[in-house]
């Protein structure tokens, strides 16, 4: 039953006592009152005629009168007994309406003070208190998880940091040691992981800015083939150093609404990926399809090692490791899934990954698919 409900049905039932009290009372006073009033007037008229009578009767008015304001005590103080006793009735409900709020400003505060483990105790109730319960356990949680994604990203983003600077520190200090020659190599050493560290501050500050809803976005009709061509074309030769094919499949008149420049930022982090995890001698494909109407998906399939199913809720996040193994010696940030998902979003689209059996994985884009100008 909702709060609402049971809360007119306390008052209604709160009235309705002082009311039955009233109504069961009152007869019995004021017939009490009309029987004294009645033998009064008895006694007097049994007195006869005679130099009393007058005497008698105004005696008899005098204890009407009596009786009439007796009476009228007598009913007041049955409404006021009524009334205090519906009054602690209602301070008995107030108290169980107030209790579960008193419970939630208490979890509440807890939350404010950091506490983001506490919970309002009162989401298994069916009213409007329950359902209150409910979402703020939920605002509970979505602050702890993002409050516990917020300090693993910080650790993350340290540990990433840490190495490219290590390797800077101790390259610089052998060649300043004696222990490297001034060299080029050297340099090129420090270039190149001054440039990883450059990298993975501005993928960072793409990604903050894209879910922020910040990132400056051109929006305009891309043509989804010419696009998964252009991406193509553009990695055919990295993909033929590591005995990898790379295959074209986008024949359908699809369009979207992206920026052209993000678009094939998202598509080549997802072709990068998978030749980067793809076994020699083995196949990448890039297509596009028609997923629903008003939805385009590109689909990016590799037959690499694939990925653990424990994985999968976790591949985009930043930094994320499937591989305990990985290292940066690539040149990667490991911010290129976590970019693809947030320029994805920022665009009005989706991205995700399916397994593919017995191995690989195929990752996707969905973004809002538009009327070919060329089908026309």
């Amino acid at each position: 039953m909702s709060l609402r409900v049971r809360l007119a049905l306390s008052f209604a039932c709160v009235a309705l006592a002082t009311a039955a009290a009233v109504a069961l009372a009152t007869p019995w006073i004021v017939g009490r009152g009309f029987a004294r009033i009645e033998a009064a007037a008895s006694a007097g008229a049994g007195a006869g005629p005679g130099p009393g009578a007058g005497q008698g009767g105004m005696g008899a008015g005098m204890h009407a009168q009596q009786v009439q304001q007796e009476t009228i005590v007598a009913l007041v103080a049955v409404a006021l007994a009524a009334a205090g006793a519906a009054s602690a009735l209602g301070v008995v409900i107030a108290g169980r309406v107030v209790r579960p709020l008193d419970r939630l400003a208490d979890a509440a505060a807890s939350v404010a003070d950091g506490d983001l483990s506490r919970r309002s105790g009162i989401a298994g109730r069916s009213d409007e208190l329950g359902s209150l319960g409910r979402s703020f356990d939920a605002m509970a949680h979505e602050l702890e998880d993002a409050d516990a994604s917020r300090r693993r990203l910080f650790q993350d983003a340290v540990h990433e940091l840490k190495t490219p600077l290590a390797v800077i520190d101790a390259t610089t200090s052998a060649v300043l040691d004696g222990v490297y020659d001034h060299d080029d190599r050297h340099l090129e050493t420090i270039r190149d992981q001054s440039r990883l560290l450059a990298r993975i501050v501005d993928d960072l500050r793409t990604i903050g800015l894209a879910e922020a809803g910040q990132l400056p976005l051109h929006l305009g009709t891309v043509a989804a083939d010419e696009s998964v061509a252009a991406v193509v074309r553009a990695f055919e030769a990295r993909a033929a150093a590591r005995g990898i094919g790379l295959r074209c499949d986008a024949r359908s008149p699809l369009a979207v609404r992206a920026d052209p420049d993000r678009l094939a930022q998202v598509l080549g982090a997802l072709v990068d990926n998978a030749i980067r995890h793809a076994p020699a001698g083995s196949e990448v494909s890039v297509e596009v399809r028609e997923r629903t109407p008003g939805r385009a998906r590109f689909t990016v399939r590799d037959s690499g090692p694939g990925i653990a199913a424990e994985d999968l809720p976790r591949v985009f996040d930043r930094f994320y490791q499937a591989d305990p193994a990985r290292d940066r010696s690539t040149g990667t940030s490991g911010l290129g899934l976590a970019i693809v998902r947030a320029l994805a979003g920022a665009q009005g689209g989706s991205a995700g990954v399916d397994r593919v059996v017995p191995h690989g994985a195929a990752f996707w884009v969905e973004l809002p698919a538009i009327v070919d100008v060329r089908a026309s």
